[in-house]
């Protein structure tokens, strides 16, 4: 029960479990190391589940996520939130689907008129999306979540596995009939519950390394009580090690993989990660284990936020050294670095023979540029830097590659 990393040997670790030290070959193998990649709507910069795919391929671009879909080797569904999935854990989505259709609630209940009249509808004309049905009311939407009933059909229906996505068309979901979409080959063999529990523990701790039970079950109600009863099964057949770990001042068991061995080098990187990337996304583990308080501040006011409204983390190495806010200016093609925050003396005290900064540096304009590219953009521009001397080094280069 001795924990048999340092924290910093974790993180090492768990980078490389997340695809970050050794790119994989191809994207469906990427998303299947990585068990989800969840997908957000923000656009300020490129949206998340392209750049958490972007930092792990760096040939990556949209059209291959689009390939995948069409391939139909990755499918979306629920994660913790909406995702994309490898195609082969499409039986485990059959384990919230048969809850919704046993009478669980989503949007409406089972059987609703306007389900079955949208599932008519998508039936005989093919596929299509909400904006595709119309719907007559004498009162304005009020709040972006008050939708029309037809989208909260369609939602239903995706939701219990009556459809699926079959692609996007400009971000929006295009949906048909499971059955018209699902390869025939695909198992749809409703997982028992322990089938479940072992699949959600060994994608876990596949994708991450190690983590305890709260980390393990993020954002599922319900399954604690499963889950310990499985996590105990698994490590009394040896599948699975555990320690336990106080440094939070209250006592945790963690488990990990026996097979992991620690990476033999880590290189000069900078990674500009995304505020969904799943390396980052628990933020209880990211501020213990790894010593970065990290809040996203687009749900923040704006007069209250400290770094900016998407603000990404600076993963250096194998340490978390800042933020920077970025925005696409895509009139001007244009990457604005609007606030570019460095923890100078966490940067100092993991490389203490780095104090010029010029390694970390170099590192940095490395990512600014390839993130720049990735965005479409033709230049970045430093608008905001708390760190003076890395301001200027940065101010240099910008104007000696202009």
């Amino acid at each position: 029960m001795t924990n048999p990393y340092s924290a910093k040997q974790w993180l090492q670790l768990n980078m490389q479990q997340q695809g970050l030290l050794q790119p994989l070959e191809s994207l469906p193998k990427l998303i299947r190391q990585l068990s989800y990649v969840q997908i957000d709507s923000i656009n300020v910069v490129e949206r998340a589940h392209h750049h958490v795919l972007h930092s792990r391929l760096p040939e990556y671009s949209a059209t291959m996520l689009d390939a995948a879909m069409s391939d139909k080797t990755v499918f979306e569904y629920w994660s913790h939130a909406a995702a994309y999935l490898p195609i082969e854990d499409y039986r485990f989505s059959l384990y919230r689907k048969q809850q919704l259709q046993q009478g669980g609630k989503h949007w409406f209940e089972p059987e609703h008129k306007v389900m079955r009249e949208v599932k008519a509808r998508i039936s005989a004309e093919g596929p299509l999306k909400a904006s595709q049905f119309t719907h007559e009311s004498d009162t304005k939407n009020g709040t972006w979540w008050d939708w029309k009933p037809a989208k909260k059909a369609l939602e239903q229906l995706f939701m219990q596995g009556e459809l699926m996505v079959a692609r996007r068309d400009k971000f929006q979901k295009v949906y048909d009939l499971t059955e018209r979409v699902l390869p025939k080959h695909i198992d749809t063999t409703v997982p028992s519950d322990t089938e479940f529990a072992q699949h959600l523990i060994q994608r876990y701790l596949s994708a991450h390394g190690f983590g305890n039970l709260q980390q393990i079950q993020y954002l599922r109600q319900g399954l604690k009580p499963l889950l310990s009863q499985t996590l105990a099964q698994l490590c009394e057949q040896g599948d699975i090690a555990s320690f336990t770990d106080s440094s939070a001042n209250t006592q945790h068991v963690y488990f990990y993989q026996p097979t992991l061995t620690l990476p033999t080098a880590i290189p000069n990187k900078v990674w500009l990660l995304n505020p969904f990337d799943n390396l980052i996304i628990q933020r209880q583990k990211l501020r213990q284990w790894f010593g970065f308080d990290y809040q996203i501040e687009v749900y923040v006011p704006e007069a209250k936020r400290q770094f900016g409204y998407y603000s990404l983390p600076i993963l250096w190495r194998d340490g978390f050294v800042g933020r920077v806010d970025v925005k696409a200016d895509r009139k001007n093609q244009c990457l604005l670095l609007q606030n570019l925050h460095i923890e100078t003396q966490t940067l100092t005290n993991q490389h203490d023979e780095l104090n010029d900064k010029a390694h970390f540096v170099s590192a940095l304009i490395e990512a600014i540029n390839h993130y720049c590219t990735f965005n479409n953009c033709q230049r970045w521009q430093l608008i905001q830097c708390n760190d003076k001397t890395i301001a200027k080094m940065l101010f240099k280069a910008n104007q000696q590659s202009s």
